[in-house]
């Protein structure tokens, strides 16, 4: 695979360590792989944008989905994967997440997690949509990332793990060879690090979130600016699916002008009983699927959109007056909290709602082992596309896939550094050279990104909203570059003009592989191709950045991903 020449506009780096593993990111997938790379004897070093304990992961709601109850097997949880996925996963991805998922959860137990356990002291199994079984596992009622991301910094801490927090990662350094020889960042604040740095190591794991950020209301974190896929574009990986955005059916609607991170209301909600209604009262998802309401969440997001269009609203309801006091403290307090915090009364009132930005299925394009198609550079998490999501994640199958895919590409680096023991040594990065050749965005233009994705690539799209938006989006991006090419002026370097440039960068991506995408399947909506077409796209989309900043598309001749190893004329 060709390395593409464009990095961010940044000061050199400063001060440097060596490692055996970078992981940039400290959510599941991020820590998991740290402590198993430690374990084995590695180096690790663990980057984060904020605090440890800072990115999505402690967000989610409902919890980690694996088939542990009485009854349930991986093959049921297989089953009901696959049909969220509408034909898109790969089977032996799901099959890998469903088999090795429960001792996964088990391993994640003995590092330290603590379940919601019922009175004999077995562990409580709550359901959620698409799910056919009761097999989430879940902490603190409806606090599950919480609790899974304080096991495992406690877990980073205690073997002393060295991190560096409240850093940005820029750049893939690579080798002569094209070979992975570390990142670049930046560190914000004071500590033992500050401003542009590098981490050389020959082996860098990807594990920094989603990319929530790039539309204006979203359950992601601010930090959530896909950082991870635009730095793989930029060196040169491939990235598959990122049409497949989902937008969570339920989130605290708080006006029509809201922006950043939105309240999350768990699907656990719907799972427990909770109903979907109208302002009239009607139950609105009745009759739409076998599901109703816990039907998976594309056809929700979906179901409640049509709701409001015919309303002619902005807002649905979702009613759980029904569950008392007593179920709302002790099964749901965070949302309880939230809720109340902005005035409404979940116990007395229904909570009103609206579909909004939550994870992306898509992602850098890895094989069963993490690996991209850069040599040396993995992926995992909401970050990746392993192919386990297909067009809709199945709920609860996030924090699942972080953990297992984790656990695989910690084992491969492990299994490489063993083979070349002898010659194991860090590799040394190739100086860029010349001016860099990626513009760098005012941070004003991270708000204007939003608008334009919201307005046209958001739940609903179709070929003039998606031309529009791509049209917005090239002037943005060419004010830039003209700007860099005539007057040799960018932005000045920052976090927020990185943020606000990496923005950019995946919106390109997405809005051109929703262009090519002319049907409608899981959470990507055409209103002008309202229908699944598998003859002609039940394959996938994917993208790769040409080193003059274009992008480079292509369609799968099946739905199977073809080999991340590149062929030997690319090597």
């Amino acid at each position: 695979m060709s390395a593409t020449g464009i990095r961010l506009h940044a000061p050199a780096p400063g001060w440097s360590l060596d490692a055996d593993i970078v992981v940039v990111g400290s959510g599941v997938a991020g820590l998991t792989a740290a402590l198993r790379g430690a374990a084995a004897g590695l180096r690790t070093v663990v980057v984060t944008k904020a605090r440890l304990d800072a990115g999505s992961t402690r967000w989610a709601q409902g919890g980690v989905a694996a088939a542990l109850g009485e009854g349930d097997t991986p093959e049921q949880h297989l089953d009901d994967t696959l049909v969220a996925g509408v034909g898109l996963c790969d089977e032996e991805a799901v099959r890998t997440l469903v088999t090795e998922g429960p001792g996964a959860v088990r391993r994640l137990i003995e590092t330290g997690a603590l379940f919601d356990k019922d009175s004999e002291g077995v562990i409580e199994l709550a359901r959620e949509g698409g799910h056919h079984r009761r097999r989430i596992v879940h902490a603190g009622g409806d606090a599950t990332g919480a609790e899974i991301s304080r096991a495992l910094v406690e877990a980073v801490r205690a073997r002393g793990i060295p991190t560096v927090e409240n850093a940005l990662v820029l750049d893939l350094l690579t080798d002569a060879e094209g070979h992975t020889a570390g990142v670049s960042l930046h560190v914000m604040g004071e500590g033992q690090h500050d401003g542009v740095g590098a981490v050389h190591a020959p082996a860098v794991v990807l594990a920094t979130g989603g990319m929530g950020q790039v539309f204006s209301a979203t359950t992601n974190p601010s930090v959530s600016t896909g950082d991870g896929v635009a730095l793989a574009l930029r060196a040169g990986a491939e990235v598959s699916d990122l049409e497949f955005v989902q937008f969570h059916p339920t989130v605290l609607f708080l006006g029509t002008d809201a922006e950043g991170q939105q309240p999350l209301v768990s699907e656990a909600v719907r799972g427990e009983g909770a109903h979907l209604v109208d302002a009239d009262g009607v139950r609105f998802m009745v009759g739409q699927h076998e599901l109703a309401e816990l039907a998976p969440r594309d056809i929700v997001a979906k179901g409640i959109t049509r709701r409001m269009q015919e309303k002619g609203t902005d807002h649905m309801f979702l009613d759980a007056r029904h569950f008392g006091a007593d179920m709302w403290e002790n099964r749901f307090p965070t949302i309880l909290a939230a809720c109340r915090a902005h005035g409404i009364d979940p116990v007395t009132e229904p909570i009103p709602i609206a579909p909004a930005a939550h994870y992306a299925s898509g992602g850098v394009r890895t094989d069963p082992h993490g690996r991209t198609t850069i040599p040396g550079l993995y992926a995992c998490g909401e970050v990746a596309c392993t192919g386990v999501h297909g067009a809709n994640r199945l709920a609860s199958n996030s924090l699942l896939e972080g953990l297992v895919y984790a656990e695989r590409i910690a084992d491969d680096i492990v299994a490489s550094h063993a083979e070349n023991t002898l010659h194991a040594r860090v590799p040394a990065p190739v100086t860029p050279s010349g001016t860099p050749t990626h513009p760098l965005l005012p941070a004003e233009a991270r708000f204007a990104i939003q608008r334009v994705m919201t307005e046209g690539a958001g739940v609903v799209r179709s070929a003039s909203s998606l031309t529009e938006a791509a049209a917005r989006l090239a002037r943005i991006h060419a004010e830039a570059a003209g700007a860099l090419a005539e007057h040799g002026k960018t932005a000045e370097p920052g976090v927020d003009t990185w943020e606000a440039t990496n923005l950019l960068c995946v919106a390109r991506v997405l809005v051109a592989a929703a262009q090519r995408r002319a049907e409608t399947r899981g959470c990507h909506w055409r209103e002008d191709h309202a229908d699944r077409d598998d003859a002609s796209w039940r394959r996938h989309i994917v993208v790769r950045l040409n080193p003059d900043r274009t992008l480079a598309a292509h369609t799968t001749e099946t739905h199977d991903f073809p080999p991340t190893r590149p062929s030997p004329q690319e090597q």
